[in-house]
Order: structure tokens, then C-alpha cells, then sequence
């Protein structure tokens, strides 16, 4: 593909930004004053992972060039296909790299969770801006490895928890930074999901591939497994190998809040706690409480130690004492930050923060505007400025990294439940501290009863007991099968 000199020039050299609060002009993301977008200033994008989310993503992305789209499910994306039809398709991204990379300016990943880490990094190291769905990465190892590659190579990045661009977030961040609610010791956060199948047995019939569905693609660097249908293409979620149940799905955009407001990053500590934990599916229900040592980071307030602590699958937080008549919790979900002054809530996405006392608050503005809110064209714009003049987007992988290691590491708790302990976790070595050396744990293969003469018999297989330091590292960093590998940390 032949690329002109004045693009060539443009996006090497991008638009200016002079400070964080300006305005940002038409041109910058990707629009001329007269409305259109002329060739020489589009991105070139190839999209990974179209069927689901990818497919709300690609939207907001059609100022630019769309010039590849991969899946592994060409049923399931087929309208997606349709709707770009200059577009080489393919079933494997790694074929597409191949043909593409080096014509494309930027990627989109909206692949199933297990292989965001490993498509993006390929994409970073050969100097491609991204943005990835949330979750970020699946394991905390992966989310810094992909925060330390965008740092080494200067590129633009966003992960896709859209609501951190909303104007509801910058509210609530706001009032935060401003004291308004005082100094804050405890955030309560649920989601209504999993809206998925969870806490299942591991499927024993062995079904035979669809014509239209790359297995091994989708498989990717995950142990290999037969198919079957129960997996794919949207209920991944549920499945360790592939997601990271409702924590994984909806943390990213619930408590991007509080992380934000709060300058929080390492938890100190954490306990995880759940329904029945089965081997290879999420459970249907969890309790994760992170602990945050105390912190000297913000103008306005302290910041005394702070529980934070996770509800989701029906599970809910008490509703606050003080909660105004007629207001309720957003259904899809919320976080509640008690402070020493007042309550505040926020609903999923960061939308329509109010306090208890019913005060709206006028206070200076700290955050940037996002013009029109719009998550993915704050990513163009950042792809099109210069490293050296870059306002990063509201989601760039130096934020999103810590905030979606703080959410595997959860994960992590969940699966270390057995233990029966709060974990200490040092987050600069990415490590749990304080498992005893001989400690094991084991999980649920199988949970069946049967009834005889109206009484229940209860027949549950447990896993082999495992080490638990041995397992807990490959929660932190997973070993890929053979042919799959990521790129080296950065020093």
C-alpha cells in the first residue's frame, strides 16, 4: 500500500495540544472544518475481534481507514464483514499481521479476554497504536507488560471502559479531588452481571467445529480443549481460561471512579470469597475486599487507608443510611464512597453521580473535556499527535494497566479462596507475600446429587490438591502453550 508523504508527515508529527484543558479542534480527531476527512489524515486500522463489542468500537472508528478485520467466528461477525466490504478478512490475526501490520497505523482488540495481552503486544512492538476492550489483559503480569510497551514505544493507547470519558465521571472525579465528600475510608461496588452461564461443570461431549468458527485461533495461547458450543462466541466470559467472570467484565468500568478520584494503584491486601468454585468455570456470585495503604497524593484531602470492597452475580452492598428518598441504585450497578463529610454514588460507567446530602457542588474542573464523551475518537486523537506533544486519552494503558491489575489480582483471591486468609500483595513484584510454603489448594471438578427415596446424595469431585505458591503464580503470570509467546518486559 502506497502512503503519501503528507500523511506521512502528519502523523509522525500530529497535532498540537497545548494543555490538558483545551478545547480540541475538529481536525485533530479526524475531521476537516468542512466536515470531511480528508485521506491524507486517516488512520489506517485493522480490527481483531469485530462479532461483539469490536463491532460498537469499529463505529466510532469509520472517520478513519478500516483496511483489515479479523475473527475467529466469520457467522458471527458476518454483518460486521458486510459493513466494510474494502476490508481484507480473516479468520487468524496473526495472518493478518503478516499481510497488514505494516500498512495499518493503529489496532482495535475486542478478541475474548485470554488473548488481548498477546495480539496487542505484537501490535506495540512494531510501533501500532491500540486500543483494547476491557478487561485490559486477563493476568496482572500481562496488564504491565502491556503498560511498560506503550511507554518504550511512545504509542497511543485506550482501554475500552468507556464511561472514563463520560461527563459524569469527571464529576464525580471532581468532588472527589475537591473534598467534597471529605476524606474517604470505604467504597462498596456491584454489578448486576454475570448475565452469562457460570459455575458450571466442564462440558464432556465434544462437538464438531462449525465450518464458519478458527478453533485453534480462538483457542489461542490457552491449554488447547475440544469444542464445544457452550464456550463461544459470547459466553467465554464465564470460563477461567478464556475471562474473568462479572469481576473482569464490569470492574473496569465501575470502579474506574474511585482508582481515578483516589489516586489509588497496589492494594495492599486482599480476600476473595465466592459461591461454589469450580475448576474451570467463574463462580455465579463473588465478595472481593481490597485493602489500599494510606496515601499522600492528593492537594485538598488525606487519604487514610481505604477498604474497597466488590460485590457482583446478586450480591449487593448495603444501601447507605443517608440515601435520599426516591433515589435507588443504578440496577446494572454502582460504587458507594463513604467519606467523612458525606456519601457519594456512582452509577455503572461513571453516570449521573449524586451526594446524599443532596448538594451539587460547583468546583473547579481538573479534568480534560472529551469532546462529545466520545471514548474511541480520544483515541484517534491521540494516535495523531506527537509522542512529544501527546495529551494522553482518558483510559491510556498508564492508568488502565494498574487499574485492571488491581482487578486480576482479585481474580487471583478468588481462586486462592480455599486458603482461608487474607492475601498480602506486594504489587511492584506482582507477588502474594504471605502463603505458607506447604499450603495447597484445590478446586471443584464436578458437583452432582441424586435423589433416593426423597433424600439428596451428593456426589462432589475435587481437583488434586496444588501447591498454592506455585498456582498463585501462574494466576499472576500464565504459561502459554506451545507457539504462543509474548514479547520480553521492558527493563
Amino acid at each position: 500500500m502506497s502512503v503519501d508523504l503528507s500523511r506521512r508527515n502528519f502523523l509522525k508529527t500530529g497535532a498540537m495540544a497545548s494543555i490538558a484543558m483545551s478545547v480540541v479542534p475538529n481536525t485533530v480527531l479526524g475531521k476537516s472544518f468542512s466536515g470531511k476527512t480528508a485521506p491524507s489524515d486517516r488512520l489506517n486500522i485493522l480490527g481483531v475481534g469485530i462479532g461483539g463489542r469490536g463491532s460498537a468500537d469499529l463505529a466510532e472508528m469509520e472517520t478513519e481507514n478500516i483496511i483489515g478485520l479479523c475473527d475467529v467466528d466469520w457467522k458471527y461477525a458476518a454483518g460486521v464483514f458486510n459493513k466494510y466490504p474494502k476490508a481484507k478478512r480473516y479468520s487468524d490475526y496473526r495472518r493478518m499481521y503478516d499481510e497488514l501490520l505494516k500498512d495499518a497505523d493503529a489496532v482495535m482488540v475486542a478478541t475474548a479476554d485470554h488473548t488481548h495481552a498477546i495480539i496487542a503486544a505484537e501490535a506495540i512492538v512494531n510501533g501500532k497504536h491500540v486500543y483494547v476492550e476491557k478487561p485490559l489483559t486477563l493476568y496482572p503480569y500481562e496488564s504491565r507488560l502491556l503498560t511498560n510497551l506503550a511507554k518504550k514505544h511512545k504509542v497511543a493507547t485506550q482501554m475500552g471502559n468507556q464511561g472514563a470519558s463520560s461527563a459524569g465521571s469527571r464529576k464525580a472525579i471532581d468532588w472527589l479531588r475537591n473534598g467534597e465528600i471529605g476524606e474517604v475510608t470505604r467504597v462498596e461496588s456491584f454489578t448486576n452481571r454475570p448475565i452469562w452461564p457460570q459455575g458450571m461443570s466442564t462440558p464432556k461431549e465434544v462437538m464438531k467445529v462449525p465450518k464458519t468458527l478458527n478453533w485453534d485461533a480462538f483457542i489461542g495461547p490457552a491449554k488447547f480443549r475440544p469444542y464445544n458450543s457452550a464456550y463461544t462466541p459470547w459466553n467465554f466470559r464465564g470460563w477461567w481460561d478464556f475471562g474473568s467472570g462479572a469481576l473482569g467484565d464490569m470492574a473496569n468500568h465501575i470502579l474506574q471512579v474511585p482508582f481515578k478520584g483516589l489516586n489509588l494503584k497496589y492494594p495492599s491486601a486482599v480476600l476473595g470469597s465466592s459461591t461454589m468454585l469450580m475448576s474451570d468455570s467463574c463462580p455465579s456470585a463473588e465478595k472481593i475486599t481490597f485493602r489500599f495503604p494510606a496515601r499522600d497524593n492528593m492537594p485538598r484531602l488525606a487519604c487514610p487507608e481505604l477498604e474497597l470492597v466488590w460485590y457482583d452475580g446478586g450480591l449487593k452492598p448495603d444501601l447507605p443510611i443517608d440515601l435520599p428518598k426516591g433515589k435507588n441504585f443504578d440496577p446494572s450497578g454502582v460504587s458507594v464512597l463513604y467519606g467523612t463529610k458525606d456519601t457519594m454514588v456512582v452509577g455503572t460507567y461513571g453516570y449521573e453521580p449524586y451526594l446524599c446530602s443532596g448538594r451539587e457542588p460547583v468546583v473547579p474542573k481538573t479534568c480534560r473535556e472529551v469532546p462529545g464523551d466520545n471514548h474511541q475518537q480520544d483515541w484517534i486523537r491521540a494516535c495523531k499527535e506527537s509522542p512529544e506533544n501527546r495529551v494522553p486519552s482518558e483510559s491510556d494503558f498508564e492508568f488502565a494497566g494498574p487499574l485492571n491489575e488491581m482487578i486480576t489480582m482479585g481474580v487471583a483471591a478468588v481462586r486462592l479462596q480455599e486458603l482461608q486468609q487474607w492475601l498480602n500483595w506486594d504489587g511492584e513484584k506482582m507477588r502474594f507475600t504471605n502463603i505458607p510454603d506447604t499450603a495447597t489448594v484445590r478446586d471443584i471438578i464436578e458437583d452432582k446429587f441424586q435423589i433416593h427415596d426423597g433424600h439428596p446424595t451428593f456426589d462432589r469431585t475435587y481437583s488434586d490438591p496444588v501447591n498454592a505458591n506455585e498456582f498463585a503464580a501462574h494466576l499472576i503470570k500464565p504459561v502459554y502453550r506451545d507457539g504462543w509467546k509474548l514479547p520480553d518486559m521492558p527493563a
